[in-house]
């Protein structure tokens, strides 16, 4: 069997286990908190006298124990049915496709900004541990670190959509404004500027002071020592041996922070108005539609697992002593 086989398999054999165990575990918590769909029904529309209640119940299929209800559930995930949203009473998976994409987009464009800017701020800092470069760095990272990212993401509306009116104030794009092509896409860029930089700059510090502290740590290394007794200048150690080695935890670290990416953009998005993945999941809470929410737990452990898998595919690439199979 070819290894890149053999390697997708064995991934496939844990992730059934893990998204079997995370299923269980939300619905189980959904269950010990107290109301259901119903009740968050109830107190939005008004009064409803109790045979309303109970019909309600029956057709939503509340009136059966949890037990029974998880069973049916996940036989009908296995045909591959996310269920009924009772908020937006359309089906789960509708719902789940029509907000995920936008979700990615501000997730895959933060997370790339944040890891290749602060590793590159991170090689800046490390290349002269102790200088005042790497003591001005270090030092503005651990208080972008400090700063959390919905108070971050409204000062940037305030500056630069209030009082400079340079960016939008939220939203992904503008309503009713018939732009399509070239011009779509622009404004939907001009709406992520903000929320992006908002997500992207708490981990950019993150990534550069993990980046920092192992080239500080390498540059300790024998070997090290050896490549400049062979005369190869600093800038090329740097950059070919140094950064190269010092890359591999912040890579491990990316795949780490793909769940707290994820549960950062429901902060960023409720507070740029994004109709976001994020955003969908607060609202599943708020009107307690089990099914939504556990489609939408679902689609964000698949989602960390494939950025977990791209992680150590690119390990095999990065680091010559790891190999894909094996």
């Amino acid at each position: 069997m070819p290894p890149l086989v053999s390697f997708f398999l064995r991934r496939l054999a844990t992730a059934l286990p893990v998204l079997a165990l995370v299923l269980a575990g939300s619905f189980l918590l959904l269950e010990a908190a107290s109301g259901d769909a119903v009740d968050s029904y109830v107190a939005r529309s008004g009064s409803m006298d109790a045979e309303q209640i109970a019909q309600l119940r029956q057709e939503w299929g509340l009136d059966q124990g949890p037990a029974h209800r998880f069973k049916a559930y996940a036989s009908a995930l296995a045909r591959g049915d996310l269920g009924w949203s009772t908020a937006f009473e359309r089906p789960v998976a509708s719902v789940i496709l029509e907000r995920l994409p936008i979700t990615l987009l501000l997730m895959g464009v933060a997370t790339a900004l944040a890891f290749f800017l602060g590793s590159l701020l991170g090689v800046v800092a490390g290349a002269n541990p102790g200088s005042f470069r790497d003591r001005f760095l270090s030092t503005s990272s651990l208080a972008l670190y400090a700063v959390p990212g919905f108070w971050l993401g409204l000062v940037l509306i305030v500056i630069f959509a209030v009082d400079l009116r340079w960016l939008p104030i939220g939203g992904i794009e503008s309503v009713a404004s018939g732009k399509t092509g070239l011009a779509r896409i622009g404004d939907i860029g001009a709406h992520l500027i903000l929320p992006v930089a908002s997500l992207a700059m708490v981990y950019l510090a993150l990534y550069l002071r993990l980046m920092r502290d192992r080239m500080s740590e390498i540059w300790r290394d024998p070997f090290v020592n050896a490549l400049k007794a062979r005369g190869l200048s600093r800038g090329r150690i740097t950059w070919r041996h140094v950064a190269r080695n010092a890359v591999l935890p912040v890579v491990t670290m990316l795949g780490l922070q793909a769940a707290a990416m994820l549960g950062g953009s429901v902060v960023v998005e409720s507070v740029f108005a994004i109709p976001g993945f994020g955003r969908l999941a607060a609202e599943a809470v708020a009107r307690r539609d089990t099914p939504l929410l556990l489609g939408v737990i679902l689609c964000s452990a698949i989602t960390v697992i494939i950025v977990n898998l791209v992680v150590d595919l690119a390990y095999g690439k990065l680091d010559p002593r790891v190999r894909i199979g094996r």
